[in-house]
């Protein structure tokens, strides 16, 4: 009784164990929209344009905090020492004294970047104390309540206002970047998406080439028995039954390693199997250059780039020209006290002010700086010469893809008649070969004809939406909803 019972929990165990493993394999219906939504939630691809938005953000924030005050706090809690040190006497002789003290230390300092004159100030309090200990002990506060400290460089670069005007465009154009990468993953997923229909279409087109070439054998056998075709043609028919069966098996293959790619770009798990819904219809949609021109100018990050290339260059030249003379101001302005005694330390203040002027003036230099200078402006117009040469290579690309978008929609009509015209012409050369008014050779063009015309379909929807999406991704625009693409920068980079 113990046995069958243990057996009858094996059974249920294995049972639970194999309805587990068939309910871990889904079927998907899956539309292109579906396809595309997925890759943007799953994808590595779209994990890593994330990161990069990511990076973006927290570089900008970095810039936006180096403007702010910073207050640091620096203290030895404490210090101890006992040593020995050699001392100077007044009548020359050296002697060695005993140090044997406690101190304790900290400062408080609050510091500010000058955005308008490149140079920092800063505000500081302080207080020490030292215990000297042995026989004579006795205690020894030093306060510092308030110091300003001011650096300045003069004739050399702001580089506090160059950053104020460079950093924002530079994280404006990675988050026109980021919706750029977005877009560029949809595309990613459209090919994929299109590969795995026409792995699908291949397929189909296999089998009803087998089926029909195997039927048009069989009957080519009654009739060669009969004498109404040719040895040759029988064996050219047999020999196309089996060229469809080698294909049959070929078009499986390319099907499963369609399909894998897709299950993996999208994050899917291995077992899951893809049904796809085909696009029945596409838009109607003319686009004129000149818009598609202006909003790629407006919004695409390439238009940030430039702007951000010139003030780089334009940053190095005025560098390079502050570099030929330096002068830098240091003034520090405040109070100290020094007493045995906490309280006196800061009732007793005394004024304590240091004022320099460093000058770092080349006499001969043999030339280095005045170099360094024309190196930057070369530089700068290398830049801008490539700038030129490649806003008439995006202008040109914009336009070719607006060409090649506006006369997709006539390509794919065309296509879809033909995979029509293609298909009765097929339909039609099988009934009348059986009849034996056309030959092989015939009946074989007829079915390379229907099969190149299904393909050209699915290739031609396949370019009309990749065509779509490549204008998106220039112009970081819908044309179909007539609507800017957008992201919610601040809730994405939380996630």
């Amino acid at each position: 009784m113990k046995k069958n019972i243990i057996t009858l929990i094996v059974c249920l165990l294995l049972s639970g164990i194999t309805a587990s493993a068939e309910d871990a394999s889904i079927n998907l219906r899956m539309t292109l929209k579906d396809a595309i939504h997925l890759a943007h939630e799953q994808s590595v691809d779209a994990a890593v344009v994330l990161n990069e938005l990511k990076t973006a953000y927290w570089k900008y924030r970095t810039h936006r905090a180096e403007q702010l005050p910073e207050i640091n706090f620096k203290g030895t809690l404490p210090a101890y020492g006992k040593s020995y040190n050699k001392y100077l006497q007044q009548d020359g002789t050296y002697t060695y004294l005993m140090m044997n003290d406690l101190g304790l230390t900290g400062s408080l300092n609050m510091t500010q970047n000058i955005a308008l004159t490149g140079g920092t100030v800063s505000l500081n309090t302080s207080l020490d104390f030292t215990r000297q200990l042995g026989d004579h002990a006795y205690n020894e506060f030093m306060s510092v309540p308030i110091g300003i400290t001011l650096n300045q460089p003069i004739f050399a670069v702001n580089n506090h206002k160059w950053r104020r005007r460079i950093e924002p465009i530079r994280y404006a154009e990675a988050k026109a970047a980021y919706i750029e990468s977005v877009e560029d993953v949809t595309i990613t997923a459209i090919s994929y998406f299109f590969n795995l229909v026409l792995a699908e279409s291949n397929k189909q087109i296999a089998e009803q080439n087998y089926t029909n070439a195997a039927k048009i054998y069989e009957i080519a056998v009654a009739k060669r028995g009969i004498g109404y075709i040719s040895e040759s043609e029988l064996l050219q028919l047999n020999l196309t039954s089996l060229q469809a069966k080698a294909e049959l098996t070929e078009v499986q293959s390319n099907l499963n390693s369609a399909m894998f790619q897709l299950r993996a770009f999208l994050g899917l798990s291995e077992s899951d199997n893809i049904e796809l819904i085909i696009p029945e219809d596409v838009p109607e949609v003319i686009i004129e250059y000149k818009e598609v021109l202006e909003k790629a100018q407006e919004n695409n990050s390439f238009a940030k780039n430039i702007m951000r290339r010139q003030l780089e260059a334009d940053y190095a030249v005025a560098t390079a020209k502050g570099n030929r003379r330096a002068i830098m101001m240091f003034a520090s302005l405040g109070y100290t006290g020094q007493d045995q005694t906490l309280k006196r330390t800061y009732n007793n203040l005394v004024g304590n002010q240091i004022v320099e002027v460093g000058v770092s003036i080349p006499l001969v230099d043999w030339g280095k700086r005045k170099g360094q200078v024309k190196v930057a402006e070369s530089n700068r117009n290398e830049i801008q010469s490539r700038i030129r040469q490649e806003q008439m290579n995006f202008n040109q690309n914009i336009f070719l893809l607006v060409e090649n978008f506006n006369n997709q929609s006539a390509q794919l009509g065309i296509a879809e008649e033909a995979d029509r015209i293609a298909d009765k012409r097929y339909t039609a050369s099988i009934e009348t070969f059986m009849l034996g008014k056309i030959n092989v050779l015939d009946l074989n063009d007829a079915r390379n004809s229907k099969d190149e015309a299904r393909r050209k379909r699915i290739e031609e929807q396949h370019l009309f939406w990749h065509y779509f999406y490549r204008i998106r991704s220039l112009t970081l625009y819908d044309f179909i909803k007539n609507d800017t693409l957008d992201a919610d920068f601040e809730e994405l980079v939380r996630k």
